[in-house]
């Protein structure tokens, strides 16, 4: 095992620099997986990792050594691609055995690996399968065993599961949930699906234009986000912004104005200094914390649009035209909802906000506290 450190690492394609000094520090045994939009260079630093592009600045150590100049195949790890990458005319048992084989590993000790890493992977009884012959999961999973047999410091993850349907994307984030804790290696797994990020993850790297904007646990990053960016993009569904402007200050409170909602105002404490009288700022509501109507310290009326009906939960799609004069644009809003509590499409209906379930941004989308 060992731990990976990132020090001001950047890439540059030409003039153009897609990573902009990233910073990382990869503990002995944790998983981390960088998450963010498609194009925001996390697959870039991945690849940068295993020694598959070349940094343009900066220093990348694994295991306490910098392995800038090292070769890939000497770096200590093993990489698992989104497509699996199988040889066809090969069995499983084949598809394991062949990188070693070909590197003159003893023939007993492939024996030892090749076994370890079916009975981990439970593929035992599918060995002289070929690759035809299985389904998604299975053909990820002898992938993944390929990276096993290696037996390396560090484990590399370049999004999986994305060849997947729904189901088996489940089952495979619990399979390699379940590896991690067995394996107890370090593990870097990258996604632009927050939910693996969010159910995989000691820590999370969220990453967006190239830039680090926030790394934590998963629930820090939900319940605390730096920025409106990580606000919105971690969870599902995502985060509700409603515009607002500031119309009073009173000690460490703000009062809000909500620019699509008639007037209605809410008072949001602050712990720091509070934006200025007449400043525009964005509210941000979690799904979950619309209340019913009387029972938060704001009510908005709103009109359903789309409900979608998950069993114990509904989500219900609502937005509020822009008040008359307002700078404001239309807002949509995603409503969580009971299942007894659901709505129908078309519905007028009445919510409320509690301020110290809600986060205010200003208009550069840093987060005011």
């Amino acid at each position: 095992m060992a731990a990976v450190t990132l020090k001001n690492v950047v890439k540059r394609f030409g003039v153009f620099e897609i990573v902009h000094g990233a910073n990382i520090d990869v503990e002995d045994g944790e998983f981390v997986v960088f998450v963010g939009p498609s194009g925001c260079g996390k697959s870039t630093l991945l690849r940068m990792i295993a020694g598959l592009e070349d940094i343009s600045g900066g220093e990348i150590a694994i295991g306490g050594k910098v392995v800038n100049n090292v070769e890939p195949a000497d770096r200590g790890i093993a990489m698992v691609f989104q497509s699996y990458a199988l040889y066809p005319h090969m069995s499983v048992e084949q598809n394991l055995s062949f990188g070693l084989r070909m590197n003159g590993n003893p023939k007993a000790d492939t024996e030892r690996r090749v076994k370890r890493a079916s009975e981990i992977l439970r593929i035992a009884e599918l060995m002289k399968r070929r690759p035809r012959q299985l389904s998604g999961g299975q053909r990820q999973r002898v992938a993944i065993g390929r990276a096993i047999v290696r037996e390396p410091q560090v484990f590399l993850f370049d999004e999986p599961l994305s060849n997947l349907d729904a189901e088996l994307r489940v089952q495979m984030r619990v399979e390699i949930s379940r590896l991690h804790k067995e394996l107890g290696v370090t593990m870097i797994y990258v996604t632009h699906d927050q939910t693996e990020a969010m159910t995989l993850a000691d820590r999370i790297v969220v990453l967006n234009a190239g830039n680090i904007e926030q790394i934590g646990a998963p629930l820090d990053l939900y319940d605390d986000p730096a920025n409106r960016f990580v606000a919105g993009f971690v969870g599902s569904p995502k985060m509700n912004f409603l515009a607002a402007q500031v119309v009073g200050n009173d000690g460490n409170a703000t009062l809000l104005e909500l620019a699509n909602h008639g007037g209605a105002r809410l008072q949001k404490p602050l712990s720091g200094a509070p934006p200025a009288v007449g400043a525009e700022v964005v509210l941000g509501v979690r799904p979950e914390h619309f209340f019913e109507a009387g029972e938060g310290d704001c009510d908005i009326a709103v009109k359903a649009d789309v409900a979608e009906h998950l069993g114990s939960v509904s989500y219900v799609y609502a937005n509020a035209g822009a008040a008359p004069g307002a700078n404001a644009g239309p807002e949509e809003l995603i409503i969580e909802r009971e299942a007894s509590r659901q709505r129908a499409t078309g519905d007028h209906m009445v919510v409320s906000i509690k301020a110290g379930q809600s986060l205010l941004f200003d208009k550069s989308g840093a987060r005011i506290r």
